[in-house]
């Protein structure tokens, strides 16, 4: 494939109007518009983020206009996809907050600097300057039945569950910032095609343009959970090495050549030979190495991804203590008399007691390399002394002196 091609098919879900549109304006050398939003409704980006930020690097690389677009007035609102209840409004301030660090971790990805840089925008520029009259002249370019029609609003309707004008009203305003920045084509994930058309839509009515979508599609496993948070545990940008290589060596196997094509930069052709030696019955483990090293040095670098991987052969593989280990200083309340399962949750190695009690139920606390089975045992460290918590989690006890 030519950089083109690469561009309309890796990591690509569907085009509007089309693939072939699309292409016929980029092989005339015209040079497009292209943005993508992030709602800043929490501080960390992971790597479901990450699909469509390696697919705007696409774009910019090829020397198109790129546009990080902030929605710091959406995610006041927050965008109700998938919910299946209101989510709670954001004050200006805490979006701002959460948004703060976003170019520091976008920029592993992202080039700000040099040549073609991404530009960054905050969409309540506009947003925030539209009238009353503004807003209800946008409302009539947006019809209830076609709202209303949405997945998610008519599972909470089924269920009877309220859906606030606000969220209603969101994909307008997310449509807006197509026709604000007037650009050429939009990027995001496929859960976002609603708002993605309606900005299309708009651009058709307000400024009789066309205007591309293309959808990315959603790191899922194979019950069509999204990857990225699990169980709450997020695996971030930011992530430590060790803790990022470890978390992406617990995803499924049948994400691997999911990831390999959308997170990393290893030929289409290699990433088809590996599917088809682990179609072959090939250990699959080699190649989840691969995807975690890959993603590992891109967000951090060679050396650091070498050094994550050897840690994780060490410490999970051949199940070593590792050469690097925090210390944590042991409070005066787990000194002496606690249990198990009181130093457990007391160093936050557990969530709760009872997370440290299923915890070492479950064979998966050692104390300087004897398996606890007790958990009502006493706590009785000594300075230097190693607890192990799961496969990956160490830390060393220090004493306070008396």
């Amino acid at each position: 494939m030519d950089a083109i091609e690469e561009l309309l098919r890796r990591g690509v879900d569907k085009i509007y109007p089309s693939k072939e549109e699309l292409e016929k304006t980029l092989r005339s050398g015209k040079k497009l518009k292209i943005y993508q939003g992030f709602d800043p409704t929490s501080t960390e980006l992971h790597i479901g983020h990450m699909v469509g930020l390696k697919k705007l690097r696409q774009w910019q690389d090829l020397g198109h206009e790129v546009i990080f677009l902030i929605g710091d007035f959406t995610g006041m609102i927050g965008d109700p996809t998938g919910k299946d209840k209101s989510r709670i409004l954001l004050t200006r301030e805490q979006v701002l907050e959460n948004a703060k660090t976003y170019q520091t971790q976008t920029s592993k990805i992202l080039r700000f600097d040099g040549n073609n840089p991404i530009v960054i925008k905050y969409n309540s520029e506009w947003l925030n300057k539209l009238s009353a009259a503004d807003l209800l002249k946008l409302t009539a370019y947006l019809s209830v039945q076609q709202t209303i029609e949405r997945d998610m609003f008519q599972k909470r309707l089924e269920n009877e569950k309220d859906i606030s004008l606000s969220e209603f009203l969101y994909p307008l305003l997310q449509g807006y910032d197509s026709v604000a920045m007037d650009v050429d084509l939009e990027i995001g994930g496929s859960d976002q095609l609603f708002n993605m058309m309606t900005g299309r839509d708009l651009m058709h009515k307000i400024k009789n343009k066309e205007k591309f979508v293309m959808t990315t599609p959603l790191l899922t496993d194979a019950s069509g959970k999204k990857i990225g948070k699990t169980e709450g545990n997020v695996i971030g940008l930011t992530d430590k090495p060790e803790s990022l290589f470890g978390k992406l060596m617990t995803l499924p196997d049948n994400v691997i050549i999911k990831g390999l094509e959308y997170l990393t930069d290893i030929p289409m052709e290699e990433i088809g030979n590996i599917k088809r030696a682990i179609d072959n019955g090939e250990n699959p483990m080699t190649y989840k190495k691969k995807l975690a090293f890959e993603i590992t040095k891109e967000l951090n670098s060679q050396q650091e991804a070498l050094k994550a991987q050897e840690n994780f052969e060490r410490t999970v593989q051949q199940k070593e203590t590792p050469e690097e280990i925090p210390t944590i200083n042991l409070p005066e309340s787990l000194v002496s008399g606690a249990t198990i399962i009181d130093a457990l949750a007391g160093l936050e190695l557990a969530e709760s007691k009872s997370d440290a009690k299923r915890l070492v139920e479950q064979g998966g606390v050692t104390i300087d390399n004897k398996l606890i089975d007790n958990p009502q045992a006493t706590f009785a460290p000594e300075n230097g002394t190693i607890i192990k918590v799961g496969k990956r989690k160490f830390v060393k006890v220090q004493i306070p002196a008396s």
